[in-house]
């Protein structure tokens, strides 16, 4: 028998100050989302705007909403810390690694989303104020609260993640409108395939983590594959929606056709086969898909804008 080793104490993590401390709370903010957020919001205001585009209320748009969805994601992080401290991929955050302080945390993601909200009051409308704050009420206590209890959390967590489209559209015409009702649905189908091909490759960190995402309640995975197929499936026709409303034209159209045929095809492999591999090659695809989909819009809105 080899001889015990002697135990050895936990040493408390040191706190980090200036540029390391900043890191900690940007890291708090998750930028790769936040920026996703952004984005969509962004591409909303700019095809909701048709010819002419008010750079002011353009930049007061991304303003608040970086804020809010900034905010939006501390206070997640905050409410999941404990989750998180169990799970592998995100073990090293902030929190649960004990550099930052969860009221701290609490107090930076507060202030970010009323800021945000507020920017969106003064500077665009109160409707898309009141969009934003639904986007962020939703995913903290709707979406995360429900990924400890059901599956179907990532159903409701996918309207949270589609609204900042609609929010954009919304903010540039006033009102919310058929168009911006259609880039809503185009984010909100295109998120199951893609959230549930994540859930599928890290479904064992998810279940240590103490989530009840599909892939973890399913361990085979067929149910995981039919969803992700049927909901595939069904991006096809609404992908196309905003050619059928006039706010895209042709190039959009048969761009689009194309990436949804191709989102398809990865993800039929999930229903027969449920490999690493194909998980992969569908996040990768989704990954593609939406930032395309999304400058075809841009681009057709440019060559043939509406009046």
């Amino acid at each position: 028998m080899s001889p015990e080793r002697p135990a050895i104490a936990a040493v408390p993590p040191v706190p980090r100050v200036g540029a390391a401390r900043f890191a900690d709370y940007l890291e708090l903010t998750k930028p790769r989302v936040t920026s996703l957020v952004v984005v969509t919001t962004a591409v909303g205001f700019f095809v909701g705007s048709g010819a002419r585009v008010d750079p002011g209320r353009f930049l007061y748009t991304v303003l608040g909403t970086l804020l809010v969805a900034a905010g939006a994601s501390a206070i997640n992080q905050v409410l999941e810390r404990s989750e998180d401290g169990r799970m592998l991929r995100t073990r090293h955050r902030p929190l649960p690694a004990g550099r930052l302080e969860p009221a701290p945390a609490l107090l930076f993601g507060a202030g970010l989303g009323l800021a945000g909200i507020l920017h969106l009051v003064v500077g665009v409308n109160g409707l898309t104020a009141i969009l934003a704050a639904l986007t962020a009420l939703s995913y903290l206590f709707a979406y995360t609260p429900l990924k400890k209890i059901s599956s179907l959390c990532t159903l409701v967590g996918a309207v949270p993640g589609a609204l900042p489209a609609l929010m954009g559209f919304t903010a540039a015409q006033g009102t919310v409108s058929a168009g911006g009702l259609s880039l809503f649905a185009i984010l909100f189908v295109w998120q199951i395939p893609h959230s549930l091909s994540i859930a599928w490759l890290y479904r064992e960190d998810y279940g240590r983590g103490g989530f009840a995402l599909l892939p973890v309640v399913d361990p085979e995975g067929g149910s995981t594959g039919r969803q992700i197929v049927s909901h595939s499936l069904v991006l096809l026709p609404v992908s196309l929606v905003p050619a059928v409303l006039g706010i895209a034209g042709p190039v959009y159209f048969f761009g689009t056709l194309l990436l949804s045929l191709g989102l398809l095809g990865t993800a039929l492999p999930m229903v027969f086969r449920r490999s690493m591999g194909s998980a992969r090659r569908l996040l990768l695809a989704s990954v593609i898909y939406l930032p395309l989909l999304l400058g075809l819009l841009a681009f057709d809105r440019i060559v043939s804008p509406a009046p």
